[in-house]
């Protein structure tokens, strides 16, 4: 009897440890994004996101928050003299690791996934400026609220290059860059 006791009482303590909470909700905000690397001569260039995350919650410490966002980067780059705008707009999909404390604030790390939607280049003269896949690394600190509404700062490094021309004079190998400062409602489905 007593080795019942003991396994159901362990039982019970193993599941309280790992509840699993379940939200969704939308999530928007500020991308400024610039390019690394090569010797592309480029400023920052302030665009947005817009999505929705799925956050999943393993007890009151750790959750697992998949995304998709629209979001537009890119940079003003130094066109002979000029500085152009080069946009380009992906659809996102960052897979972050949240470790959140007892006061709400978290820190987050995870990959990203981007999947180029258009280019908006300037008297394009560089047939096929990007590619099509985008991969990148994430952290970010942020407060998520008891109620669910957050905000977030998030910095994504390209992994990848941006790149997919050769015999210009601009060396292709140059990554994405992006700081995203963000608001969020994880809306609760299961507690």
């Amino acid at each position: 009897m007593k080795k019942l006791l003991f396994a159901a009482a362990l039982l019970i303590s193993v599941q309280s440890a790992f509840a699993q909470k379940f939200s969704i909700g939308p999530k928007a905000g500020l991308n400024i994004s610039n390019y690394t690397g090569g010797d592309i001569e480029s400023d920052a260039l302030v665009g947005y996101h817009l999505g929705g995350i799925i956050n999943y919650g393993f007890g009151k410490v750790f959750s697992l928050q998949p995304e998709v966002l629209f979001s537009t980067q890119g940079a003003k780059v130094d066109n002979a003299g000029n500085k152009s705008d080069f946009k380009i707009s992906y659809v996102t999909v960052p897979v972050m690791f949240k470790f959140k404390t007892n006061g709400g604030f978290y820190v987050e790390f995870g990959p990203q996934a981007g999947f180029r939607t258009s280019t908006d280049i300037p008297d394009q003269t560089i047939n096929n400026f990007a590619k099509n896949l985008d991969l990148a690394a994430a952290g970010g600190i942020g407060y998520h609220s008891p109620i669910g509404l957050g905000v977030g700062v998030r910095y994504i490094a390209g992994l990848s290059k941006v790149g997919n021309f050769s015999g210009q004079n601009i060396d292709p190998d140059f990554k994405n860059s992006v700081i995203q400062a963000s608001i969020f409602w994880a809306i609760p489905l299961v507690k």
